[in-house]
């Protein structure tokens, strides 16, 4: 019974944070003052290969998935479902509720406020995904790789687990731009992550519904003396 109700408060919790997530990302993607990492590479990966925002973000996930069973050094079938269900509702739900912020002018408002509203968004991104790490039921591909850096081979370092699961995203979002030369949804808001969102999720695990606890079920990396 008591594992019953540790999955349902895992469940609804998941659930909330897939909202609040994909909520958080359309808000910066409509300000226009800077994305999350991932995020902002992702809108100058559709702008590159010119297809839409969802269908690039479904696609970039499951190129991540591939990545993360690499990285474990294993096959895991669970992780990697797992990663394939969140990326399929996440996907979309960001373009959609983009389309929902943009009707609601979030882009035309005057610069201050759309910074507030940038920031705002980038925190609850942070906090989401603390929620849902948390939760460890189903991830992002995207957060999963750095959760994977982050207990298998960092020491539980949120902080460096976050700048170095960055490295992809970088690359593909400096590519996109000599292939297009343009930059979209990149600016302050990119810079801030760039620089805080890992310490973030860091405080958000403890003061961020404090009751959810990690569930960890990543095998740390033996260092045996040649």
């Amino acid at each position: 019974m008591t594992h019953l109700v540790d999955f349902r408060q895992r469940f609804w919790f998941l659930v909330f944070s897939i909202l609040l997530n994909s909520a958080g990302n359309a808000l910066t993607i409509a300000t226009n003052l800077g994305s999350a990492v991932w995020t902002g590479s992702s809108v100058n990966l559709a702008n590159w290969i010119h297809i839409p925002l969802g269908t690039t973000l479904l696609l970039y996930g499951i190129v991540v998935t591939i990545l993360n069973q690499l990285m474990l050094g294993h096959f895991d079938r669970r992780r990697f479902i797992s990663n394939l269900l969140y990326i399929l509702p996440f996907s979309y739900l960001v373009e959609f509720i983009g389309y929902f912020w943009t009707w609601l002018g979030i882009g035309h408002l005057p610069l201050a406020v759309r910074l507030v509203i940038n920031l705002l968004g980038l925190l609850t991104v942070a906090a989401a995904v603390s929620i849902y790490q948390r939760c460890n039921l189903i991830q992002h591909p995207n957060d999963d790789l750095s959760y994977i850096l982050r207990f298998r081979f960092l020491h539980g370092s949120a902080i460096i687990a976050q700048w170095t699961s960055y490295l992809p995203p970088v690359i593909i979002t400096i590519l996109a731009f000599i292939a297009t030369g343009q930059l979209r949804a990149i600016g302050i808001g990119t810079l801030f992550a760039l620089l805080a969102q890992g310490a973030i999720m860091g405080w958000s695990d403890t003061h961020v519904f404090p009751s959810l606890k990690h569930h960890v079920d990543v095998p740390k990396v033996s260092h045996h003396a040649s």
